[in-house]
């Protein structure tokens, strides 16, 4: 299976104190604004979301479709067939697919708890 890009995805209190400190980290803004209460940090191939008021926890994230660098893939899994895959070994995902192509989600528990999201932008 083909996920695509992977990063954290971090439910923050405060945006601009949590930017400042990756900052600190050597990270830097790839993508979001602080006005769109989202920022998208990037550290070589790190990828960290900083996400204020927007989800409870903290989130495992891939993006199918796309690299490290937000570019598009050549080979890469459709959510919908990542859906399909996880439906046929009996894991239960909250699916969130309105069209047969192009962007959807979702998302699914490990056995530990922890949240896993499914991103398709394209």
């Amino acid at each position: 299976m083909k996920l695509g890009a992977f990063s954290i995805s971090l439910s923050v209190k405060n945006l601009e104190v949590s930017k400042n400190f990756y900052e600190t980290l050597g990270f830097e803004v790839f993508a979001g604004a602080l006005a769109q209460k989202y920022l998208i940090m990037k550290n070589g191939d790190s990828l960290i979301g900083l996400f204020e008021a927007m989800f409870e926890g903290n989130l495992l994230t891939f993006n199918p479709g796309w690299d490290q660098n937000a570019q598009a893939l050549e080979d890469w899994n459709d959510v919908r067939e990542i859906a399909k895959h996880l439906e046929e070994k009996g894991i239960k995902a909250n699916i969130q697919i309105d069209n047969e192509s192009g962007p959807g989600s979702l998302t699914l528990q490990d056995p530990d708890g922890n949240m896993v999201l499914i991103d398709q932008h394209r």
